[in-house]
Formats: structure tokens, sequence, C-alpha cells
């Protein structure tokens, strides 16, 4: 009876592992809008005061030039870093 069970649960686990591991990667291509596309909806919604304080922070995008400014003002860094796209990051 053991050995029944031991074997049943070893298939199980080959046909569940090989239906994941047989699974296509799906990706979902998303179009760029054209540029005037965007350039227009940000004319008309455009982000009311207040509302984005996050542009309002002067960021460094170069990470020498941030670790010379944190380190003659004696401040921490923060290094805020993302792989793959912002709505999909993973």
């Amino acid at each position: 009876m053991k050995r029944f069970l031991l074997a049943t649960t070893i298939v199980a686990a080959i046909a569940v592992g090989g239906f994941f591991a047989a699974r296509p990667a799906y990706t979902i291509a998303t179009p760029r809008p054209p540029a005037d596309a965007v350039a227009r909806l940000r004319r008309i919604v455009p982000p009311e005061a207040g509302e984005d304080p996050f542009a309002t922070i002067p960021w460094e995008t170069d990470l020498t030039a941030a670790r010379a400014k944190a380190a003659a003002a004696g401040k921490p860094l923060l290094l805020w870093e993302m792989d793959g796209h912002p709505l999909a990051c993973g």
C-alpha cells in the first residue's frame, strides 16, 4: 500500500510539474501611443497644483554626482532602482 501511495504521489507530482512547465510564457505587447497624442493629453489633463509632489524633488540621474552631493551635505543617499516596465515591474 505504501508503494502504491508513493508511486501515485510521484506520478501526480510529475503530471502537475509538467503542466506548469509546459505553459507558454505569455507577454502582453503594449503599443506605444503616438507622441502627438501624449502631448495632447498633457495639455487637456494637466496635474493640479500639489497633485504630483514626486516631480518637485530634484532627483539626480548620475550616481557618482549624487554620491558626491550627498557626501558634501553629510546626508544619506536614497537609491531608487527598478527593472522592467514601470507598470509591470517584475
